[in-house]
């Protein structure tokens, strides 16, 4: 099959589920203007005139898939509170009168990304959905996400399609998905993996002693990192990724791409550049045309710095073309005395006693 990278955009992403009230409210980050920066800026650079670029529509999704990975309590919920058109679902999520619609679209987009790749259409798909879904859990709104989006459309896959092969999934989002987590604890049949900021002097979940239970034992994996990680860092997850992987070998590696390590997120607090999510995703293409022919689906989670999100998404474009990738000149930072190069060996040091049970680590 010729080289074709799927783009699933839906403009109401750009346009509806707009939240109630300005910054610096947490929850009005999550916003349509996300969306919206990153269509712009495929416009300026001529994207989809890349014939190896196709757009991609969501799937529309009724109740009863939706159902498969939440209480119908709370998809009424979720219903009767974007018909009364304004409401607070907790701290961290707004509701408005598109909300239910946008949220279902969103399940939708990642399904059809995940279709498009299984049934050889594309390559690899991005589907660029919002709002967020990986801290939803099947009855609680979390952390901006009210659907969990990647959990409904592996649980689609199994239920509906008879998919029944292992699957990946990899949580690059700055923020422990702990929905996901929660969701395959027990399932062996789903590998978690999650690299996100961790507060070691507090604490925190999405630490490394949880491993899964039961017959999932082993398959739920945290490489937590510590605030102000850069470039220079972070790809040392991959010395503790790439054995477990290539021995799980999925049929399928879905990314949960959240982009808030960005250096300027608002949100996040490491220190990372486009240059990270280019590497990252050379990495995982590499890896995924050795493992599950190439079969890799991203799936946007959170990012909210409106100049760097864009770009952090081309970047991974450009990769999954395997394309060359020029870093813009407003991120020629030096980052070089935030090192946490001995903090990352302690933590690979004893994540690997952790997981030496369960896979043959060097």
């Amino acid at each position: 099959m010729n080289k074709k990278i799927g783009i699933l955009i839906d403009y109401d992403f750009a346009n509806k589920h707009i939240p109630p009230y300005p910054h610096p409210v947490f929850f009005s980050y999550e916003s349509p203007r996300r969306i919206r920066a990153i269509l712009e800026y495929f416009k300026n650079i001529k994207l989809f005139d890349n014939n190896k670029i196709c757009k991609l529509n969501p799937k529309l999704v009724d109740e009863s898939i939706l159902h498969l990975a939440h209480s119908q309590y709370y998809i009424d919920t979720i219903k009767r509170l974007s018909k009364f058109g304004s409401s607070m679902l907790s701290e961290e999520v707004y509701i408005t009168q598109d909300t239910f619609l946008i949220a279902q679209k969103a399940v939708g987009g990642v399904i059809a990304s995940l279709e498009s790749v299984l049934n050889r259409e594309v390559s690899q798909s991005f589907a660029l959905v919002r709002p967020p879904g990986h801290h939803a859990l099947r009855e609680q709104s979390s952390g901006l996400c009210i659907f969990n989006n990647i959990a409904t459309s592996i649980y689609y896959l199994r239920e509906r399609m008879d998919y029944t092969k292992k699957i990946a999934i990899i949580d690059i989002d700055n923020h422990f998905g702990d929905g996901l987590a929660r969701y395959f604890y027990e399932d062996p049949s789903v590998l978690y993996f999650s690299v996100h900021e961790f507060d070691f002097l507090e604490g925190d979940i999405g630490f490394i002693t949880e491993l899964g239970a039961g017959e999932g034992l082993g398959t739920n994996i945290n490489f937590p990192i510590p605030i102000n990680t850069t470039d220079q860092n972070f790809m040392e997850f991959s010395e503790i990724l790439t054995p477990i992987i290539t021995q799980y070998s999925p049929d399928l590696i879905i990314i949960a791409a959240g982009f808030d390590m960005y250096f300027a997120d608002p949100i996040g607090n490491c220190l990372l550049t486009s240059k990270s999510y280019y590497e990252f995703t050379r990495y995982i293409l590499n890896l995924s045309e050795q493992i599950c022919d190439g079969k890799l689906v991203f799936a946007l989670e959170g990012g909210y710095s409106l100049i760097g999100l864009p770009v952090c998404v081309h970047a991974v474009l450009r990769a999954l073309l395997n394309e060359s990738f020029v870093q813009p000149q407003f991120e020629q930072f030096d980052f070089s005395d935030k090192s946490k190069k001995s903090e990352f060996l302690k933590i690979k040091k004893s994540l690997t006693k952790f997981l030496q049970k369960y896979w043959k680590l060097k």
